[in-house]
């Protein structure tokens, strides 16, 4: 598919889709070609690639830590209240990082209409 196909289906703008695609690309997990024919294709075969192969190309935490303020880091309260979930927040991103590991694209092409899906 083209950046512009992917951006409607996903209801963003190409320009998104191609800084994501870049990461994926950089990563090895898609490749580019230009053209009538062209577009993004997986470099491997959906089974091959983890999803936990995705979740580290784009480089960002699953898991966030919103709050309503800050609080002062003078504070020993609120230093202590962010160390431990700062521990908190980095056991669940590995535990779901293991959990995507274990997770193929294949097994998401699963619920998709049966066609070739090596494609993006």
């Amino acid at each position: 598919m083209t950046s512009a196909e992917l951006a409607t289906c996903l209801m963003t703008n190409p320009v998104v889709v191609r800084r994501v695609m870049g990461d994926l690309r950089r990563a090895g997990l898609v490749s580019s070609a230009k053209g009538h024919n062209g577009g993004w294709s997986l470099v491997r075969p959906p089974d091959a690639i983890s999803l936990r192969d995705v979740y580290a190309a784009l480089g960002e935490r699953l898991l966030v830590r919103t709050e309503a303020a800050e609080g002062s880091p003078t504070c020993q309260i609120v230093r202590t209240v962010n160390l431990v979930m700062a521990d908190v927040l980095d056991d669940a991103e590995a535990l779901l990082a293991a959990r995507l590991s274990r997770m193929s694209l294949a097994d998401l092409s699963l619920t998709l209409p049966s066609k070739d899906h090596s494609h993006v």
